[in-house]
């Protein structure tokens, strides 16, 4: 219905119609092959030549179907999309009478599938709205779909929200001493608290969690986002430990080993700049850049 120009290619998986579960009707097919022939009917109905195809994908339901080239002039566009609207109002229809009443009624196999029970129950003026209404409470997609991950955010926001959160963590309970030997001497490094999610977002101000809000996972897709500073286990957020990671285990080639030991920092080390201990890595074994001077 988008133009007369538009084609469609469908690979149809879980068994719906228009207003819900789509109801078997055949018990001499199977329940994906009398689906299929429903969304073929789908396309007859709405003037395209149907064609059926196979995917070489690895799933059991691979059977896709297209619609390149339309069975009308374009000069009949309107009559037909008059019988589109109709095709569509009867399957409602009928969706809903059959759930409110509990009553079944006999559907053609063919492509009108026309239910003429449903039909005498339509409202007089459901012909004059149908040019203009689809279907009631229908809302497409956007063309240009939104990134909601935290990934678009300014990141003057994120940086700010990871100190608030970090500073919180460390100030949430007394010093941990742990030790860590940096060439002979003794120091303490401060792990901070654990909270979790919900006690994070109480610390947090309104207008922070209001624009967290609208993103998906909110303030706990941030701080995943954010590896290098936090570490988000069973709705618990810690300050990671990079003493703690275990090095990886798979075998690389030499050309990649060799590259690894090189150390191609591109992004600065967070507890370097903003940790009041500093890192609790020396410089050589930490993955990010202890100053400007150590970036490639």
């Amino acid at each position: 219905r988008s133009s007369y120009s538009c084609c469609y290619f469908v690979l149809p998986c879980c068994f719906f119609d228009f207003h819900g579960k789509y109801s078997r009707r055949q018990s001499k097919k199977t329940q994906y092959r009398e689906y299929l022939d429903f969304v073929a009917q789908v396309g007859f109905v709405c003037g395209f030549h149907v064609e059926e195809d196979c995917l070489r994908i690895p799933s059991t339901k691979r059977v896709c179907l297209i619609g390149k080239n339309r069975t009308y002039p374009s000069t009949e566009c309107a009559l037909i999309d008059k019988q589109i609207t109709q095709y569509i109002n009867n399957r409602q229809t009928c969706a809903v009478v059959t759930c409110d009443r509990r009553v079944g009624f006999n559907h053609k196999d063919h492509s009108d599938g026309i239910c003429k029970e449903a039909d005498s129950e339509l409202p007089e003026n459901e012909t004059d709205t149908a040019g203009t209404i689809w279907m009631p409470g229908f809302q497409p997609r956007e063309k240009v779909e939104q990134i909601r991950n935290c990934a678009s955010l300014p990141r003057d926001f994120v940086d700010d929200v990871v100190l608030n959160v970090a500073n919180l963590l460390l100030n949430a309970t007394p010093q941990k001493s742990c030790s860590n030997i940096h060439g002979g001497n003794m120091n303490t490094w401060n792990q901070g608290e654990s909270l979790s999610l919900k006690e994070v977002a109480e610390h947090l101000n309104k207008e922070t969690l209001k624009r967290l809000k609208s993103e998906y996972g909110g303030l706990q897709t941030l701080l995943k986002n954010n590896h290098q500073v936090f570490e988000v286990l069973n709705g618990r957020v810690h300050i990671r430990d990079w003493r703690k990671e275990k090095p990886s285990t798979k075998t690389k080639p030499e050309v990649k080993r060799r590259l690894s030991a090189e150390a191609f920092k591109t992004r600065l080390c967070w507890f370097f700049i903003h940790h009041p201990d500093g890192c609790s890595l020396p410089s050589e074994s930490c993955p990010y850049a202890h100053g400007t001077e150590e970036l490639r």
